[in-house]
């Protein structure tokens, strides 16, 4: 015998393709549907609101269908309250949590919907009442609203830091998603930030737009991370990224220790990985530097006490230094030395990677794969995004996240950062 539920769609669900998504959802995954109401918004501002009626076969096939349908933000038209469930033990959760997407989301507790903070996907939910968010540290981030001690509060946590007794989201009962919605009209400086990826968009045209989206968002007080990569540094755009973090249109750095390596190796010998990046020569004993450059600044105590004492005068890190940008070097397992500053545990690096990540209101991925995606993993699907790399594939594969707002460049990182810098900071 068939089973059926009612859900809800609401907002620019035709322009953004949330319904046209959830329709092809249901029928791909062997349903069928019927649409109850539907009330398209006739103006530019209003939203349109729709109510399905979700078949299916069995009650398996509808739950899986439903599931599929809340990601993409279908929710159920009879909400009730989340399902909480204490965690068994430290760093377990209980059978069937709610495992978090990265668009904004909210949990259904004693009849009001309350937001869930520092969102991220892969996550779980746990739940406070205002007498144990009192007795904790709890979630509230910094920036976050002020409310009432007796308020209860949803936030994600990782499944290493979960607590034995923590009140845990279990099912999808109780739980709304919202996905961004595709941006209507131009909307200033961020209008151009559609999830897009091409090669053959006019770079200096692009590069412009990214430069007014940067500064719009110091200008309203926000934070520029830049997660960059070592070919940035072997492109010859180690200068030019420096500038942007001394003129503080960049705040925050997230690195490998092969990019500070290779960056310092620049002020010390004058080559990147043995290159000298001007010349394009291969000094003699270059292959070393890299080395040479880390036994330096262990020597030195590490890159704070090198620029200290003068060992250290140009780049990207001494700019970070002297300039009180916070930056964070997470190590992998083919690292040399490492550099004292890199944090060579991966969950440390992890919990301060994800720090970065809450604090930034747009983050630049300049020619890193793999640091990106660590990154990408804990920005919501609201931060803006902007990708560089040489690679489609790189830039296609970050972007491809739930974000309405980002952009992609397939470009040389090397033709991109001194364009962006002339645009911001003109010539040097």
């Amino acid at each position: 015998m068939a089973v059926s539920r009612e859900v809800e769609l609401e907002g620019h669900i035709i322009d953004s393709g949330m319904m046209q998504t959830c329709f092809g959802i249901i029928m791909d995954m062997g349903g069928s549907f019927s649409v109850e109401t539907f009330d398209i918004g006739r103006h530019q501002t209003e939203e349109s609101y729709a109510r399905l009626l979700v078949e299916a076969e069995d009650e398996a096939t509808l739950q899986s269908i439903v599931h599929e349908l809340h990601q993409n933000g279908a929710n159920p038209a009879d909400p009730k309250d989340a399902t909480l469930e204490p965690a068994p033990a430290d760093q377990v959760v209980p059978h069937d949590f709610y495992s978090t997407t990265n668009h904004p989301t909210y949990i259904r507790y004693d009849g009001d919907w309350i937001p869930v903070e520092n969102v991220e996907m892969d996550c779980a939910v746990v739940v406070e009442d205002g007498t144990a968010h009192r007795a904790s540290d709890g979630a509230s981030g910094d920036g976050e609203e002020p409310r009432d001690d007796d308020d209860p509060v949803a936030y994600t946590e990782v499944l290493n830091a979960v607590d034995e007794g923590d009140l845990i989201v279990t099912g999808e009962t109780g739980i709304k998603v919202e996905p961004p919605e595709r941006p209507r009209g131009q909307q200033g400086a961020f209008g151009f930030m559609q999830g897009g990826v091409s090669s053959e968009r006019p770079s200096e045209s692009t590069i412009r737009q990214i430069a007014e989206a940067i500064a719009e968002t110091k200008a309203d007080g926000g934070k520029i991370l830049a997660v960059c990569g070592p070919a940035l540094i072997h492109s010859g755009a180690r200068e030019d990224l420096a500038r942007l973090f001394r003129e503080g249109y960049i705040d925050m750095l997230s690195a490998g220790n092969g990019f500070a390596v290779h960056d310092i190796e620049r002020d010390l010998y004058g080559t990147s990985l043995g290159m000298d990046t001007e010349s394009l020569d291969h000094p003699r004993k270059g292959h070393k530097h890299h080395i040479y450059t880390i036994s330096e600044i262990i020597r030195e105590g590490g890159i704070e006490d090198a620029a200290e004492s003068g060992t250290l005068d140009s780049g990207v890190m001494y700019e970070c230094v002297t300039n009180d940008r916070p930056y964070v070097l997470a190590g992998s397992i083919r690292d040399d030395g490492p550099l004292p500053e890199t944090i060579t545990d991966a969950v440390e690096a992890q919990n301060a990677i994800r720090a970065q990540a809450h604090e930034a209101d747009m983050v630049l991925m300049l020619s890193t794969l793999l640091h990106s995606v660590a990154v990408g993993n804990c920005l919501p699907s609201t931060t803006r995004v902007v990708c560089v790399d040489i690679n489609p594939a790189t830039v296609t594969q970050l972007l491809d996240r739930g974000s309405a707002q980002a952009v992609g460049m397939v470009t040389d990182i090397g033709t991109f950062v001194p364009m962006l810098a002339k645009q911001l900071v003109g010539e040097e």
